[in-house]
């Protein structure tokens, strides 16, 4: 093995599945290309340098005071415990939609941690290798509250606003063409786009579900926007880092699927450390990185020692937990949706750590 209100509204709209948010997946050309030991640089540096958006409540905002706050700032942080054991060794870099390929392949990042979709043509020809995905979404649409539109017919000759250069972008064209309907896009970056569309400069403002949600919970007055019960995409939103750098992603997939499966198991923030001290079974000591009964510690062969999601759980929490403090505040909740545990009908599933 390799070593390495809004709630009840927002509950309507995400009822298909989850809710996401690629707030922008600019397509960016790869520019140059960095290879080698992220894990080492990371360590060597005492820092971990994650790509982020800090334009989108609840996945990556900057908070007056300076500091970054969301569902993809925690991934950050939990990575950085694991590899460094201290969450506050990040330094987060705002990335954006146009230029955050580049700013990975260039070394300027090690990690994009950023409400960006995989897809074919970026996985196949830029400088990017994704991890696991962190969250699953699809692409919607939000009108003002009188507006005449209430489904995709309605939407015909409408100024929509979207994120430039991006899958939104893409996917919102592709759906007008199918549905033989014109259109008049409205593009701007980072919150372009919501601005815009509160100045009714359009009718309408599509972005990834959870992105809407967000963005529109974060008004004084969301109640006078509508969300239409649309999803024209699947938006599966994941880490990046670079190309040819196993060991690192290695290390990154394992710290989101870790955390995954101590919301399984029951591991939290809170009992990490007596688990760790007499861990109640060999599923929890495995992935603690401790033995079980005077048994060995399993070491599965990482460029971090075994203890590296015992590190995450101690930062930030399990994938609920996260969930709990960032997400759900805006009021999409898991339940019924993709971003549930496939026990509880979503399809999180992480693989066994053994």
């Amino acid at each position: 093995m390799k070593r390495l209100a809004l709630l009840g509204l927002v509950a309507a709209v995400f009822a298909l599945a989850a809710c996401g948010g690629d707030d922008g997946d600019g397509d960016g050309a790869a520019g140059g290309d960095v290879r080698g030991d992220t894990v080492a640089l990371i360590e060597e540096r005492g820092a971990l340098k994650c790509g982020v958006t800090d334009t989108l409540p609840g996945f990556g905002f900057r908070e007056p005071d300076g500091s970054f706050s969301g569902f993809d700032i925690e991934f950050c942080k939990a990575i950085a415990a694991a590899v460094l054991g201290d969450d506050a060794e990040v330094e987060f870099v705002a990335a954006s939609s146009s230029a955050r390929f580049e700013l990975l392949s260039a070394g300027e990042v090690d990690l994009l941690s950023r409400v960006t979709t995989i897809t074919a043509e970026r996985d196949a020809s830029r400088a990017v290798d994704f991890a696991q995905t962190t969250f699953y979404d699809g692409q919607g649409f939000v009108v003002h509250a009188d507006s005449d539109i209430y489904d995709a017919a309605d939407m015909g000759g409408a100024t929509i606003c979207v994120a430039a250069g991006t899958t939104t972008e893409q996917n919102l064209d592709d759906f007008f063409n199918e549905q033989g309907l014109s259109y008049t896009p409205l593009s701007g970056e980072g919150s372009e786009p919501q601005d815009q569309f509160v100045a009714r400069r359009c009718d309408v403002f599509t972005s990834d579900k959870s992105g809407l949600a967000a963005r529109i919970a974060s008004l004084p007055n969301s109640d006078d926007y509508r969300f239409l019960p649309l999803t024209i995409s699947k938006e599966p939103l994941a880490p990046g880092v670079r190309d040819y750098d196993s060991d690192w992603k290695d290390v990154v997939s394992w710290v989101v699927w870790g955390l995954i499966n101590a919301e399984e198991l029951g591991v939290t923030s809170a009992n990490v450390d007596a688990w760790a001290a007499d861990p109640p079974n060999t599923a929890v000591a495995r992935l603690l990185g401790v033995p079980f009964e005077g048994g060995e510690t399993a070491d599965l062969g990482f460029a971090v020692d075994p203890q590296f999601i015992q590190r995450a759980l101690r930062a930030v929490g399990n994938y609920g937990e996260i969930y709990a403090r960032t997400v759900e505040p805006l009021g999409i909740t898991r339940a019924g949706t993709l971003n549930a545990l496939y026990t509880e009908g979503g399809i999180l599933y992480a693989p066994p750590y053994r």
